[in-house]
């Protein structure tokens, strides 16, 4: 590109910038995102370039302009951390604290875990702190406050002065500070706290009720008895009051605190809850039963905002089901059902153009598939099943048989809902007489809403087989003509799904199309169309996601979408939005266009066998070949498909659901499977991503991610792919991986990735004996795999390094040290290095197993001579190694080592020469004068020392 050329285009502007920026021309890189600014026509692009701008005006500190900047690239998209991270860092620079608090807890709350973003929240309010007890946020005169006890007070009077001159948002946000530190939080809680508290939660300021909620936060987490008075004073229905609250970002707060609350009342039984009386309390059973029936209370309610029942869902979902199957007890998941099912499904059954029904959000109808699934699926018998299912065919006869057609689209809607959540439920409820012929004709009515409920129940029915061949028979001419002739774009999208979900009923097997040749082709052209078009709302353009997700099973759509940079871009930016739904459609469509799917390849016998009988075999479309789909994994890295990935895992919703995590899991694999392409994944946020991914997900995509883990840790550096704290959760995952369930390829990668990690630090090393991966990799030392063995033999190599793995050797009645010894005797070269290289550190930093050593076989003479004979330096250096620290440990060891040819080698190799690396002949030349020193040879008269020596 010329220069010309490139002074007119903002994109290369922008690279140029960030160029510019790395080498650390600031005010280059200023010029260059300023001209990019005034060319840039993308809100998305010109959100970027402020940001970036705002990083150059922080280190040239213009703090003013680079809180200007952060604040329109915010404006933009209220998700964006770093711009976020560099507002707080500009309000902190200027003076203004309490903004830059906010923004930090912002900041924090997306990414919990994220080391400079936890790191400013404590410099921050220490600052504050600060300034609260010199009296610099208010006026207090000249006496300083000394106790934690006074400080509080000072925060209740000023809360409490109903002088208007007062900033009480300033008040509040101090004792948010205060009730951080456990003296703090006492202090408030003792001295009638929590009924200013109440006060503050009715006032109709939006940060001081966010400032009341968490200060409830600080004096709840990890605290029993404060939490069970605190449910007590204020009640659950003030609480359920203020999450139903029509500010979202207040119904989020309140949510979160419920979350804190039931996490300290849950954990009553463990050992880190703060307190000293927790061991005599009762358990708090009254208490939880209290809030999850409010909770369900809060479902029908019509004084509930939307956000404030997606908030009540949410918490249901995490809260209610068992967190593993192998706890025998869910009276709590049946208690839920028997006292509020039906209020679920009025919920479920909501129709928003309908005058009935509570208010919901686009988001409220996913949600509830989701907590029925998890209800569903968290039940124990046959018996269990079917009240579940009982409960519902009640509740949908009930509507259905309604006079009026309000009634029958209440009992539509609620079977869309089950049919996304507990599929076999929502089969049996359309499989209820009368059910799909109303849905048929309702999708032929002139009423869009009647259409929309109707088509939108059509698609969700079509997820079997049997069912997608009687729609295909019955419904694809109905669909095809609502799709031609419907005026209103929310029905032909609608329309388009449904045929594009029917057009890929055969899935992969390029033999099994429903529809013609070039069909879906032209489906999915018009589904990136819409997707393209920013006109349409939010949903139509999700329900073509949709689209994409089903028919990109067909290589030729999966090709052109890649070759769709404004498409895919359209998709990532719905994948970061506000519209929780869209997520699942934008992981299927990731993971058909990576072919990250599993994929069984038939037997070539059994498909011979099948030809010959005249059965139908699956084809591979030619276009799913892996040359294929790298380069689709290619174009999508180009696109930012990383960004997307990582900001859906950090999406707190119930419609991230473990599937769409194991989605997600399986794209990111796929993206790791190229060397070259681990750097862009790790420097995109991947790397972070993947870690609550590989602990909170199906079985599969817990494997999934564990491997993409390894797979970045084997060629990355560790400590850059996951910094601070973090390389420490990378453990758990990846000895996970050393399982008889896994791959011999998972199980070769992990062992990879703990020997790097296993050779950074001591810590590290306790982390991997902590999380009992000890005995699992002695165990691969004897896989008949050379790899797999060789690379269990490296771990452990590493891991001696620890003296509680050396004192493993040292126990007696064991075999450890004699497969070593053997192991160093072994034909593979990488099982000789590794074995022999841990003979060497084990033999360094325990001298007594040098004895041992000739206890192990009668040919470990012989193994060790081999090694200094190696053509290999790496083993001729280790094995002169193991022989010094023999000669060292005991003068017997030593004679019966100089009795043997080692002392002819050992002669040959101290006189070094070409082939012969110093260190080695170095090492050598000190076992020769160790023999010297003991007396066991003489130095030859009139000889140089070392350079000829006889007995």
């Amino acid at each position: 590109m010329s220069v010309s050329e490139k002074e007119k285009d903002p994109v290369a502007l922008k690279e140029e910038g960030n160029a510019l920026f790395k080498s650390g021309d600031l005010q280059g890189a200023v010029c260059c995102y300023t001209k990019a600014l005034k060319l840039s026509d993308s809100r998305t692009e010109t959100a970027v370039l402020h940001r970036n701008r705002s990083a150059c005006y922080l280190k040239l500190e213009e703090y003013s302009k680079a809180e200007a900047d952060a604040s329109k690239a915010l404006d933009t998209d209220p998700g964006d951390v770093k711009a976020r991270f560099r507002r707080a860092q500009s309000f902190q620079k200027l003076g203004r604290l309490d903004q830059a608090f906010l923004d930090a807890q912002r900041c924090a709350q997306l990414e919990p875990k994220n080391k400079l973003f936890q790191d400013l929240l404590r410099q921050l309010g220490a600052q504050i702190h600060q300034k609260v007890m010199s009296g610099h946020l208010f006026k207090t005169g000249p006496t300083q406050l000394n106790s934690t006890d006074a400080r509080v007070q000072q925060m209740f009077s000023l809360l409490l002065d109903a002088s208007k001159s007062i900033n009480k948002f300033q008040a509040a946000q101090n004792l948010v500070v205060l009730s951080r530190e456990e003296a703090g939080a006492e202090q408030i809680f003792r001295n009638d706290g929590v009924k200013l508290i109440q006060r503050l939660l009715l006032s109709k300021q939006v940060e001081v009720v966010l400032s009341a909620l968490r200060t409830l936060v600080g004096l709840c987490t990890g605290h029993q008895s404060r939490t069970m008075a605190i449910v007590n004073e204020l009640g659950m229905e003030q609480l359920c009051t203020v999450m139903g609250s029509e500010a979202s970002t207040v119904s989020l707060a309140a949510c979160h605190l419920l979350q804190v609350m039931f996490e300290a009342l849950n954990a009553g039984m463990k050992k880190e809850v703060r307190g000293k009386d927790e061991a005599i309390l009762p358990e708090p059973s009254k208490e939880l039963r209290s809030m999850f029936r409010h909770l369900l209370e809060m479902m029908p309610a019509a004084n509930v905002s939307g956000s404030g029942r997606d908030s009540a869902i949410n918490l249901l979902v995490k809260q209610v089901p068992r967190k593993s199957l192998k706890n025998p007890d869910n009276s709590l998941t049946l208690w839920v059902i028997d006292q509020g099912l039906k209020k679920i499904l009025e919920v479920a059954g909501t129709v928003t153009e309908l005058s009935e029904g509570p208010p919901i959000t686009d988001n409220s109808h996913m949600n509830c598939s989701v907590l029925l699934s998890k209800l569903y699926d968290d039940l124990k018998s046959d018996k269990e099943r079917e009240n579940f299912t009982k409960l519902c065919e009640e509740y949908v006869q009930q509507h259905f048989s309604r006079p009026g057609i309000d009634g029958k689209l209440r009992a539509i809607q609620t079977v869309s809902v089950l049919l996304q959540g507990p599929s076999n439920v929502g089969n049996r409820t359309l499989e209820m007489s009368g059910m799909m012929d109303a849905v048929i004709s309702l999708c032929a009515s002139e009423d869009v809403t009647h259409q929309q409920v109707a088509v939108e129940a059509l698609i969700h029915a079509a997820d079997k087989a049997k069912r997608a061949s009687f729609i295909t028979a019955n419904g694809v001419a109905l669909l095809k003509d609502l799709y031609k002739k419907s005026e209103n774009d929310r029905i032909r999208v609608r329309a388009l799904v449904g045929l594009c979900k029917l057009g890929s009923a055969g899935g992969t097997d390029f033999s099994m199309k429903q529809f013609a040749e070039g069909s879906t082709l032209k489906l999915a052209k018009q589904c990136r169309k819409w997707l393209c078009n920013e006109s349409l709302p939010a949903t139509s353009r999700r329900w073509s996601v949709e689209g994409l997700a089903y028919l990109t099973l067909d290589a030729d759509v999966k090709e052109d979408l890649v070759e769709d940079k404004s498409a895919l871009l359209a998709m990532f930016e719905l994948a970061k939005s506000e519209d929780k739904t869209v997520l699942f459609a934008v992981g299927s469509t990731l993971v058909n266009c990576t072919n990250s799917y599993e994929v069984e390849k038939p037997d070539p016998q059994l498909v011979e066998l099948a030809k010959y009988a005249k059965q139908h075999v699956p084809e591979e479309h030619p276009k799913d070949a892996s040359s294929y789909v790298e380069k689709r994994l290619v174009k999508l890295l180009e696109a930012g498909v990383v960004s997307a990935l990582v900001c859906m895992v950090k999406q707190e919703s119930p419609a991230l659901t473990e599937a769409c995590r194991e989605c997600i899991a399986r794209v990111f694999l796929a993206l790791v499977g190229r060397q070259e392409d681990r750097g862009t994944v790790v420097a995109q946020g991947g790397g972070k991503a993947l870690i609550p991914l590989a602990s909170d997900n199906t079985d599969v995509g817990k494997i999934k991610a564990a491997q993409a883990l390894a797979k970045i840790t084997i060629t990355s550096n560790p400590e850059i792919a996951f910094p601070g704290e973090r390389i420490y959760e990378v453990v758990r995952p990846l000895v996970s991986l050393l399982s008889l369930e896994c791959t011999l390829l998972q199980n070769f990668e992990a062992l990879m990735a703990l020997t790097n990690l296993a050779g950074i630090s001591e810590r590290l090393r306790q982390k991997i004996i902590k999380e009992k991966a000890v005995p699992k990799i002695e165990g691969y030392m004897f896989e008949e795999h050379d790899l797999v063995r060789a690379s269990a033999t490296e771990c452990m190599c590493n891991l001696v390094l620890s003296t509680e793995v050396q004192k493993l050797y040292l126990a007696t009645g064991n075999d450890r040290l004699k497969l070593l010894v053997l192991y160093s005797g072994e034909e593979d070269e990488r099982l000789r290095k590794a074995a022999a290289g841990t003979l060497a550190m084990l033999t360094a930093e325990q001298p007594e197993l040098c004895t041992r050593i000739t206890g192990t076989t009668t040919h470990w003479l012989e193994i060790l001579q081999a090694l200094l004979l190696s053509d290999l330096s790496d083993l001729r250096h280790r094995g002169v190694v193991i022989i010094q620290n023999m000669m060292q440990a005991e003068k017997s060891l030593a004679e019966t080592v100089m009795e043997s040819e080692a002392l002819e080698i050992l002669s040959v190799l101290a006189k070094g020469g070409e082939g012969t690396p110093e260190p080695v002949s170095k090492i050598a030349q000190n076992c020769l004068d160790k023999a010297v020193e003991y007396g066991i040879i003489r130095n030859r008269e009139g000889g140089e020392k070392g350079k000829g020596t006889e007995p």
